[in-house]
């Protein structure tokens, strides 16, 4: 068993998206190719935005930190620390509102 602190990671990722001219950092907790399931812990600097993206598969959005809106289309939502937001299965984008840290959740669609 292997155990991390979504906490400290999301302390490391947030000064990494400070530091960086992209404004944002990502590492992958879990999953990869051979699995299903993946986790992506994504920091980003305030106004920083991951542009519009298809979805890949079943997906939310835990916000560990900071504040973020989620935009499909017309629509959008916003969430704070401890929320989870649910990626519409449509092309979407996200935006942080105040520095973030975000705990991905993806389903690859088979």
């Amino acid at each position: 068993m292997q155990k991390l602190s979504l906490d400290a990671k999301a302390r490391e990722h947030l000064e990494r998206a400070a530091a960086s001219s992209t404004g944002r950092s990502a590492e992958t907790l879990y999953g990869g190719h051979e699995h299903a399931l993946r986790q992506t812990l994504i920091a980003l600097r305030a106004g920083t935005t991951l542009s519009e993206h298809e979805n890949p598969g079943e997906a939310t959005v835990l916000v560990l930190r900071g504040r973020v809106r989620l935009r499909s289309g017309a629509e959008s939502w916003e969430g704070m620390a401890g929320d989870l937001l649910l990626v519409p299965p449509a092309r979407h984008s996200l935006e942080a509102l105040e520095d973030a840290a975000t705990l991905l959740t993806v389903v690859k669609a088979g």
